[in-house]
């Protein structure tokens, strides 16, 4: 068996879980492509990511990961969801 199967077989996993999270916007998303930042706990410690969104919005939100890009990469939607997105 070797380090690298093992490491990739792992990070697989990994990005599969973080979809279905909930986040805290640690910095704004502007919409479009134009990332912010958010903040996921996974397993008691916090991961953060770089985060785009169809609209902006506001550093503080909860949000919840839709799908992830890889490369720390992902995007999110707000959370609860609000009526017309």
């Amino acid at each position: 068996m070797t380090t690298t199967g093992g490491c990739s077989r792992y990070w697989r996993i990994s990005m599969a879980e973080l979809v279905g999270r909930m986040g805290t916007l640690v910095h704004a998303i502007r919409g479009g492509e134009r990332a912010g930042e958010v903040r996921v706990v996974v397993d008691g410690l916090a991961h953060y990511y770089l985060a785009y969104a169809a609209t902006a919005i506001p550093a503080g939100a909860k949000v919840l990961v839709i799908h992830n890009r890889g490369a720390r990469q992902v995007d999110v939607e707000p959370w609860p969801a609000t009526e017309g997105l």
